[in-house]
């Protein structure tokens, strides 16, 4: 075993509840044990995902936060005596792992709260508000300490909570906690005074404008989350461990506005400082750990960081507020095990938090013992599947409802929280399947056939597999996904998949017949403008094609703005032409990864020009045109990031299947997911 994580190993004490190792799994919406946005009940898809993890060596466990008052069909938490006596029984087994779980409740998100586009209909339409109250009060659910906007949508804003609400709450948290109790749990964690949620939000200066007992003051500020403390003591004991899930500093701005890592700013809401004196007083009052992060909704790249973010970037922050309290600390936010564990050994940390590991491979941190780490199926950070809450100019929450009522899928792990559509069951009649196209979509297919018992064969044109995914993921902040498409080669070369390089298909008479299975993917589109020639395709730069230092690029969306972002990065200086009114307006991209790339050009001043089009391509400048008028923009090369088109070998077809971008153009996601599904059918 490695020498570097043995501090990871062992234990630590919350309060008298000894902890096996410091390995910590962090909450996430949709790994709840009583039910994500339904009605309350004990819920085996969270729990099967809870004990999976337990399974795999990791020491404590905190399920996605339960709200004690149920947004959805306004239920109590408390109030379902069932699924607590459901949870009692289910105990015994989980403590079988040597693990220990916390279960995380939340008073609630607020100003927070991802309002949709039906929320907005039922909440602007004085008819539908009052039908749907008993379903979906949206005035209660986005309460917040003072009327402030939502971050979401301009159509719901929040009004101030009552004192008496408060108090409702308060109860509420102490009856959940006892119940927990009660079923066997080891603690309980308090979501949350991070991220901006409904009890930060009372801590929060540019939120929270109360003058009652619940405003101004640092001790009004955080009363809220003090008398939660105390209730849930006085009703379960002082040996009841109650952890708190906190974000040292805000990295906030102001409403909808976030810091990016290096930036001169003027907090809005909890400084170091202020952090340092909260975090005292929340000791003080009976919280046994904190769990901590950064960041707000308003700066969500920070609680939620994408691939852009820094590895470890709560680290310093949760370092440096670990000598002002006597409770063991947690920090979480792309943590990896090697700094994890040097802080853990300089007594710097007592436990290290990881979340969407977890969901990409169960077993990751069992494969690191078992020096097998060329088995894990990396977290590529790209919140597709787990978090895809999407926001953009012009529309609130842009995520299908099947998204928002299955968080904690995974977009590379096709069978996460999804077991009972997607599961490997053996073929009773084995064929040999042609896939044509080494892609990730081909790669996937083939690694579910072979497992099914089937004899897939991959053809790929070129001297290697990865298709577009080897300039998708060329950047120099991608390594992650560097790392997925190591993993794919080397499962075709585990599982014994037989792989044709430098062998295209034409046609497919060859094949007799027999099943097909297309993954040719796509071919860029090229606009159609004078001077057309004189641009590099985005594919071709990510493949090593040079540009100058002014690189004009076409198309701010996904893969244009990631692209501005490397050209950034090397020093050189983009521009980005985009036709649309905001960039990446575009389903499916988290606002975490969206809202750091627009917030990261502003504060480079990188040159925007949205709703623009391009005209023409010259030798030394572009063409556009714009509102105002036509405008010529000096450049030194031009980057064609205008989209795609698929490109079947064949659209239809006998025993003929078409999966990733050749089928329909989408993400790595849908490529996966859809080549998982049809390879399950054959």
């Amino acid at each position: 075993m490695r020498k570097d994580i043995e501090p990871l190993l062992t234990p630590w004490k919350i309060g008298n509840c000894e902890i096996k190792n410091r390995i910590v799994l962090t909450s996430m919406g949709g790994t709840d044990l009583f039910g994500w946005m339904e009605i309350n009940h004990f819920d085996k898809d969270g729990a099967r995902f809870i004990m999976e993890v337990a399974k795999n060596n990791c020491g404590l466990l905190l399920p996605g936060c339960q709200p004690v008052y149920n947004p959805m069909f306004g239920q109590w938490l408390y109030k379902n005596k069932k699924m607590f006596k459901d949870l009692k029984k289910w105990m015994p087994e989980f403590h079988k792992t040597g693990a220990k779980l916390f279960i995380q409740l939340t008073a609630g998100f607020g100003r927070s709260f991802t309002i949709s586009e039906m929320m907005e209909k039922l909440y602007t339409n004085k008819v539908l508000r009052v039908l749907s109250k008993p379903f979906m009060n949206l005035d209660k659910i986005t309460a917040s300490a003072s009327p402030s906007p939502n971050r979401w949508s301009d159509k719901v804003p929040s009004r101030e909570m009552t004192k008496k609400e408060i108090e409702f709450f308060i109860q509420a948290f102490a009856k959940s906690a006892k119940l927990c109790k009660e079923a066997g749990v080891d603690g309980v964690e308090i979501h949350a005074v991070h991220e901006g949620y409904l009890l930060d939000q009372f801590t929060l200066n540019y939120v929270n404008k109360r003058t009652d007992e619940y405003g101004g003051s640092l001790e009004n500020k955080y009363r809220f989350a003090i008398e939660i403390v105390k209730a849930i003591k006085k009703e379960c004991g002082d040996d009841f461990p109650v952890s708190l899930r906190y974000s040292v500093v805000s990295k906030t701005k102001g409403f909808r506005s976030g810091a990016l890592p290096g930036e001169t700013f003027i907090e809005a809401g909890r400084d170091m400082e202020e952090s340092i004196k909260a975090a005292k007083l929340l000791q003080e009052a009976g919280y046994d750990m904190l769990n901590c992060d950064n960041g707000t909704y308003d700066a969500w790249y920070w609680a939620h960081p994408p691939v852009y973010m820094p590895e470890n970037c709560n680290l310093s922050y949760v370092e440096a507020l670990k000598p002002h309290v006597d409770i063991p600390v947690v920090c979480a936010g792309r943590m990896t095990l090697e700094a994890g564990a040097k802080s853990v050994k300089e007594g710097k940390l007592d436990g290290v938090g990881f979340a969407r590991n977890f969901l990409a491979d169960p077993e990751w941190f069992s494969k690191v013992l078992a020096g097998k780490e060329q088995e894990i199926r990396p977290c590529i950070h790209c919140h597709n599947g787990c978090f895809n809450m999407c926001h953009y100019k012009g529309v609130p929450n842009d995520q299908d409802l099947g998204d928002s009522l299955h968080l904690s899928r995974c977009a590379v792990n096709a069978e996460m929280m999804q077991w009972k559509k997607h599961k490997i069951v053996k073929t009773k009649h084995p064929k040999t399947v042609h896939i044509v196209g080494g892609g990730i979509g081909g790669m996937e297919a083939a690694r579910v056939l072979k497992l099914r018992g089937h004899n897939p064969i991959i053809y790929e044109k070129s001297d290697v597999l990865g298709g577009t995914f080897i300039p998708a993921s060329a950047e120099s902040y991608k390594f992650r996904l560097r790392q997925l498409l190591v993993w794919y080669r080397y499962q075709m070369e585990k599982l014994g998949v037989e792989v044709k390089l430098n062998t295209e298909i034409k046609d497919l008479k060859q094949f007799k017949g027999e099943p097909v299975i297309i993954a040719t993917g796509s071919k860029a589109r090229i606009l159609n403008v004078p001077g057309k020639e004189k641009m590099v395709e985005a594919c071709e730069y990510l493949n090593g094609k040079p540009v100058g230092d002014v690189v004009a690029v076409i198309g701010g969306g996904l893969t244009g703005s990631e692209i501005a972002y490397e050209l950034e990065l090397q020093g050189k200086h983009p521009i980005i032409i985009e036709m649309k009114d905001d960039l990446i307006a575009q389903k499916g991209v988290c606002l975490a990864n969206s809202s750091y790339l627009r917030e990261y050009f502003a504060y480079k001043k990188v040159p925007v020009y949205l709703e623009t089009k391009l005209v023409e391509v010259k030798d030394k400048s572009i063409v556009v045109a714009t509102k105002e008028g036509s405008k010529e923009i000096p450049c030194d090369s031009v980057i064609s990031s205008a989209g795609y088109i698929s490109t079947p070998l064949v659209s239809k077809g006998a025993n003929v299947h078409l999966v990733g971008d050749c089928l329909q153009i989408g993400n790595l996601r849908t490529v996966i997911w859809r080549a998982y599904e049809v390879a399950m059918k054959i």
